[in-house]
């Protein structure tokens, strides 16, 4: 019997829940999906509606910093969004690309061989097929576009199927996804810089090491790298490099290892637990129970809050700290700047047979379905690998469409590619939206309709 505590609130039911990290990282994926499909949904409204014109306006409007002798930084508010605040949606792709290395799913090469392949299959296909289907025409450079899975929406849809399927599909989708997220950042730095100014690189080079020998020297405040980070920043913007990309360079140098040993740690908050209990219990003596009013057990507690955050992996502490604010506020932001797609029902046929619409919905819906589905099934009869336990074939298909809903990064590379001509980043947009939907639909219907086989 639990004992009743009358300062009990509803919402201290908190405390009985123990989420893995992984189960936390699902849960804040599948809230994300949901938030940015409103923003995305709010988008489409603000961009068809008598709202456009003030629509418009607002992302067109310039917001500068004055940074006193060395200038000002004067951009609009939607390059604000896509190359300052995706710097943090960045910083959150990398950190978790380094914990899935480290000690996720990708961390085990055996394990590891089928989500990886299934990615670079989900990336070159899709790639290919835009390309051949715009071959010989500037929209060429579009192919990155297709190539990018978004992992918010696909884990929310597959989230949605509860127990119909496997958890080791989830982990399947979740490795792929992160393996297309690096090569996405890889093809963004590779393919979509334009020029490179030597004297502004260089600045970021030095940037990155400094913050190589914060993680060497054991600093693990973040405010160091926070600092640093923003001249890498600051940096890139003004060498050609993507700004963006910083974000994921400031990741890799956030250190793993924390500064307590794990065992001491228990044993020195066990003690401090039992002097908590101790105190609890001469409270309870003299009714008073509200812990305000004692000062050696608000002391005890903050070396317990102390011990926590010193014990606990700073990569670990950083991401959960970003996760939040990077789903809830900027990609909700990206998506209300980005999806903002003006549709024109009498032309919407002609829109989505150009070449450059019909590239990335094949690209999407074909080419991440042959991709992930079909490259995997050859390496399994080839020997290489094998798909993880309880995942079928049915399953494989199913992650073949999901893969599909390429939303945020595929924006992303279209905002990129097609950023000196409008019409083909209308274009591009319009695929991605119409890719997505169709991919997460047939994914659900698919996992849906072959989980009473499984």
């Amino acid at each position: 019997m639990k004992k009743t505590d009358t300062n009990f609130q509803p919402w201290e039911k908190s405390f009985d829940k123990i989420m893995t990290p992984f189960e936390e990282f699902i849960h804040e994926e599948t809230t994300s999906g949901l938030i940015l499909m409103m923003s995305a949904i709010l988008a489409m409204f603000l961009a068809n509606s008598f709202l456009s014109h003030h629509y418009e306006h607002i992302l067109h409007t310039e917001l500068a910093i004055s940074l006193g002798g060395m200038g000002e930084l004067r951009y609009t508010l939607h390059h604000w969004i896509n190359d300052g605040l995706m710097a943090f949606f960045f910083l959150v792709v990398g950190l978790e690309i380094k914990r899935e290395v480290i000690v996720g799913e990708l961390s085990d090469p055996k394990a590891a061989m089928m989500p990886i392949i299934a990615a670079i299959g989900g990336m070159l296909v899709p790639a290919m097929l835009f390309f051949f289907l715009n071959i010989n025409t500037d929209a060429a450079t579009g192919w990155g576009v297709p190539m990018a899975t978004d992992i918010a929406f696909a884990v929310g849809v597959l989230v949605l199927l509860g127990s119909r399927v496997p958890r080791t599909v989830l982990t399947f989708l979740v490795g792929l996804a992160i393996v297309d997220d690096l090569g996405a950042v890889v093809v963004i730095a590779l393919f979509y810089t334009e020029q490179i100014f030597i004297n502004w690189l260089a600045l970021a080079i030095i940037s990155l090491i400094i913050l190589v020998i914060f993680n060497r020297m054991g600093i693990r405040k973040p405010l160091p790298y926070f600092i640093v980070g923003t001249i890498l920043w600051f940096a890139m913007l003004q060498s050609g490099v993507h700004a963006t990309l910083a974000g994921v360079l400031v990741a890799l140098t956030i250190p793993v290892k924390p500064k307590f040993d794990h065992t001491l740690f228990v044993d020195h908050m066990s003690d401090v637990l039992n002097h908590l209990k101790a105190s609890q219990n001469k409270n309870n003596d003299t009714k008073n129970t509200c812990i305000i009013h004692d000062n050696d057990s608000r002391a005890m507690l903050q070396t317990l809050e102390n011990g926590v955050h010193s014990v606990e992996s700073p990569l670990q502490r950083l991401e959960h700290a970003m996760h939040m604010p990077v789903a809830f506020i900027v990609i909700p932001l990206f998506a209300l700047a980005n999806a903002g797609i003006p549709v024109d029902i009498s032309t919407i046929g002609q829109t989505l047979s150009h070449p450059v619409a019909l590239g990335v919905m094949a690209g999407l819906i074909l080419g991440k379905l042959i991709g992930v589905a079909g490259i995997t099934w050859l390496a399994i009869k080839f020997g290489l690998g094998k798909l993880p336990e309880g995942m079928t074939g049915h399953h494989l298909i199913g992650v073949g469409f999901l893969a599909g809903i390429g939303f945020t990064m595929s924006i992303f590379i279209a905002e990129l590619g097609f950023a000196n001509n409008s019409e083909y980043l209308l274009m591009a947009k319009t695929g991605v939206l119409f890719a997505s939907i169709i991919a997460g639909t047939c994914g659900y219907l698919w996992l849906r309709l072959t989980a009473k086989n499984n």
